[in-house]
């Protein structure tokens, strides 16, 4: 075996290695679109609505196992009991309490004046498929209905015996909407000189102010402890791969990045007298949260000042919450005085821009890891910034990539084009090579010695023809996860068939692209664009002399058809950046090749391929 067949081999390999590794693991499958499907799978039930547990949240002992109820509503559900059985519908839940309307550019919904919940959030701007007509996204539901999934602020008491708001409190507004021009403030009394107040303010993208404050007016002192939650009932369908990350979601001070699944939280966090859960004890700076592959629902505690970040589940086989909760530090409210807190909930679509921006303008740490750029973030986000503004200039997503790579093939020209120049190279000196093995066939340590000073004297690197090969995989999994992740990438049409960059090609050769009228099995699905880059695949190996060895000779002629079939299961627009980028390299390999006077054998195979097949 020649030394550039052992390249090309190797290069292969490792191709095969990344594109299995990453079928495996990270692709797509055809159901991942049906979130409103899956929806309907999830375990159906509403929360109890015991009364309020006032627990001095100081009073944990340091290492118990027990740790602070944040209130007494569902976080308190004795263990293994259930929720109640879901009373009525999404739009019954809404119609059971007196509301208030949110209305902005991008959210559409109501909070609920029983328990002053943040609990019906739809975005505007993000429908269930690629069908305009189609229902808009939900984030946030009531309880009382399927799905309960809002964000609860309060306070919670030192000691017992002081009244304050429950799930079952009704608050009187100020205004009868909230829109990003004017915000509703929330007053309840508790009859015990005690006046609440809560003020919710919400920008035009996603993110809530709520600042709760309390008046005292009696001659007795009290301290409160403010906190905020984010609850969701049962446990929703995720992808299931590992390249993304659902779940409970936080960066806690020093402690950093916490990202903990549904069924991780089920069985590895620590056992609590109401279920499980993983608590930060005073730390400052970050957030709290739990995500969808595309939403968010995160709580942003001041940044400057202590809190307890939490994690938690309930226990039993009843239906299964789950709950993210921060609380802040005691706060003494003298006779006559006034406490105040502030807590942020983000509620909405993770778009890069609006995040970026949040953590920028609010100083919160890290909270640009709300999206799972995952550890290759250096590679992973540039990627996403150059296609980004390239589709400002073009407004096509699709071309975008296609700029992108040309961009990336003129930043490792000079490298690929030594690259391709050796491999030209080891290409001409080819009979000088093959008449070293001849000479020394019984010596293979003088072959070895010999076949270097060639190298050497030629200026040939015999490992050069890995290099474009091995530069490609980074290039990949950071387009990959762009598409898979991002959003903006959402949706995103090309031309023609391809009505969704993030999703693979929904054509089939099988069934003629569609001309004939049947449905093709998810395996059988192998679209134009899949065909087109092993087409290009085919073209590129046949550039190079034929490998003399049947074996390598059949897994050449193969290895198109192979990946054609693998890349079918991809992002439209992954197999559209390798058909294009395949086309590159055949144009920059055939300029080489002709400037070092190597032959390009493409026509030679070509003619030999299917004359053989016609004089058979």
């Amino acid at each position: 075996m020649t030394s550039d067949n052992k390249n090309m081999l190797l290069a292969i390999a490792l191709s095969v290695i990344v594109l299995v590794g990453w079928n495996y693991f990270y692709a797509v499958p055809e159901a991942q679109r049906a979130r409103q499907q899956a929806q309907s799978q999830q375990v159906q039930g509403q929360q109890a609505q015991p009364g309020a547990v006032q627990t001095a949240p100081g009073s944990v002992p340091a290492g118990s196992s027990t740790l602070p109820q944040p209130s007494g509503a569902e976080a308190v559900t004795a263990p293994g009991t259930a929720p109640a059985a879901v009373a009525q519908t999404r739009e019954g839940a809404i119609a059971a309490s007196p509301r208030i309307v949110i209305d902005t550019p991008k959210i559409a919904g109501s909070l609920s004046l029983k328990g002053g919940r943040i609990d019906d959030i739809s975005l505007k701007g993000y429908r269930e498929t690629v069908d305009p007509r189609s229902s808009n996204i939900v984030l946030f539901s009531p309880s009382g209905g399927p799905n309960a999934y809002f964000a609860e602020f309060g306070w919670v008491a030192a000691a017992a015996g002081t009244a304050l708001p429950t799930a079952d409190t009704v608050w009187t507004a100020d205004r009868d909407r909230l829109t990003a021009e004017a915000p509703v403030t929330l007053t309840w009394s508790n009859g015990q000189g005690l006046t609440f107040k809560r003020q919710i303010a919400v920008d035009d993208t996603a993110m809530f102010t709520v600042t709760d404050s309390v008046e005292n007016t009696s001659q007795a002192a009290a301290t409160l402890f403010h906190y905020g939650r984010v609850f969701r009932e049962g446990k929703p369908v995720t992808q299931g791969y590992y390249i993304l990350h659902e779940g409970l979601i936080g960066v806690l001070g020093d402690k950093g990045l916490q990202e903990i699944t549904y069924d991780k939280l089920d069985k590895d966090a620590e056992p609590t007298a109401n279920g499980r859960g993983k608590l930060w004890r005073g730390v400052t700076g970050g957030f709290v949260g739990i995500t969808d592959k595309y939403w968010a629902a995160a709580l942003v505690p001041d940044q400057a000042a202590p809190f307890d970040g939490r994690f938690s589940t309930n226990a039993g086989n009843g239906p299964r919450f789950y709950q993210a909760d921060v609380l802040g530090p005691g706060q003494s409210l003298a006779a006559g005085a006034t406490v105040q807190a502030t807590t942020r909930l983000f509620a909405g679509a993770k778009e890069v821009s609006a995040i970026d921006g949040y953590k920028d303008a609010f100083g919160i740490k890290n909270f640009d890891l709300m999206i799972d750029w995952g550890w290759f973030y250096f590679i992973t986000k540039p990627m996403f910034w150059l296609i980004d503004h390239s589709y400002r200039l073009v407004g096509n997503f699709g071309i975008a990539i296609l700029i992108v790579t040309v961009i990336i093939k003129a930043l490792f020209f000079p490298l690929a084009n030594k690259s391709y120049a050796s491999m030209a190279k080891m290409k001409a000196v080819q009979p000088e090579m093959l008449a070293i093995r001849d000479r020394y066939a019984d010596d293979k340590v003088k072959q070895q010695q010999e076949l270097m000073a060639l190298y050497k004297k030629e200026k040939i690197n015999p490992v050069a023809g890995c290099w474009p090969v091995l530069l490609q995989i980074p290039v990949f999994f950071a387009l990959y996860k762009v598409l898979f992740i991002t959003i903006e990438m959402r949706h995103a049409p090309f031309y023609g068939w391809i009505r969704d960059l993030a999703a693979p090609d929904p054509t089939s050769i099988f069934n003629l692209f569609g001309l004939l009228p049947f449905a093709v099995p998810a395996f059988l699905l192998i679209g134009v664009w899949p065909i087109l880059m092993g087409i290009t695949m085919f073209v590129q190996m046949k550039m190079n002399p034929e490998p003399t060895d049947p074996i390598q000779k059949t897994m050449f002629t193969w290895m198109p058809i192979v990946f054609t079939f693998m890349l079918a299961s991809f992002p439209a627009g992954l197999v559209i950046y390798w058909t294009w980028n395949n086309l590159l390299s055949i144009t920059q390999q055939w300029f080489i090749m002709k400037k070092n006077g190597v032959k390009v054998e493409l026509f030679d195979n070509l003619k030999g391929m299917f004359g053989r097949k016609a004089g058979a």
